[in-house]
């Protein structure tokens, strides 16, 4: 699942694109200035930036070009947001290295359109072959557990329910967006359903059982 940074000052819009972004399964991290910016990408580097220019501390445009120069950076795509909607402006963002321009106001299905095409000339959207976590992994390409470097005999749902939640290690995910990802829009059942399977799921991990925590009222994540 990508990992999406958004860089906006405007609290309003960032709302919007979080919640675009994330209702279309992304995972978004925020920042309203370059400071806080560049720290997080200091530590980890994302799939993706959206990137406002017109900005507190720093513009977007200024920003692009460093980005372009750090190794580690100069290949994640960017996509600027801005007001500003003169030929000129664009051009000097796709010229510094942005891969895709975007005005404001923007339509949510405009946005997402964008961010999709961008990702896939530049991102294999295609799964992990292996997933790590502690003492659990996961091979998807032998759809297979081990816990300790020993198989764990898992059940086909309990095994979509510990992928999506190692695949989003450190993020909340509702009842509502596991229900839907695992068993699909169209269960009917009680979600009591989600409870059980992670019970069973937990003692079958053993001791690594633990770091699956629940978020009383809202859901469970994998620490």
């Amino acid at each position: 699942m990508a990992l999406i940074y958004i860089v906006e000052d405007d609290q309003n819009i960032r709302e919007i694109q979080r919640f675009a972004l994330q209702n279309s399964g992304y995972r978004v991290e925020e920042f309203e200035c370059a400071k806080d910016f560049y720290k997080k990408l200091a530590v980890k580097v994302p799939h993706l930036i959206l990137l406002d220019i017109m900005l507190p501390d720093e513009d977007g445009l200024t920003i692009v070009k460093k980005l372009r120069t750090m190794p580690e950076v100069k290949k994640v795509p960017v996509i600027m947001v801005t007001a500003k909607t003169t030929e000129i402006d664009k051009v000097k963002g796709l010229d510094l290295g942005a891969d895709d321009y975007i005005t404001k106001p923007f339509g949510v299905m405009e946005l997402i359109s964008r961010v999709k095409a961008v990702l896939r000339r530049t991102y294999d959207m295609e799964e992990e072959k292996q997933i790590t976590l502690g003492e659990v992994s996961i091979d998807s390409e032998k759809h297979m557990v081990t816990v300790q470097d020993q198989v764990c005999e898992l059940t086909f749902k309990e095994y979509e329910l510990l992928k999506l939640l190692m695949t989003n290690a450190g993020i909340v995910m509702t009842r509502d967006v596991i229900m839907e990802r695992v068993w699909g829009v169209d269960f009917e059942g009680e979600s009591r359903t989600l409870d059980m399977h992670i019970k069973t799921l937990r003692q079958k991990l053993k001791e690594s059982g633990s770091r699956i925590k629940t978020v009383r009222n809202v859901g469970y994540m994998m620490e």
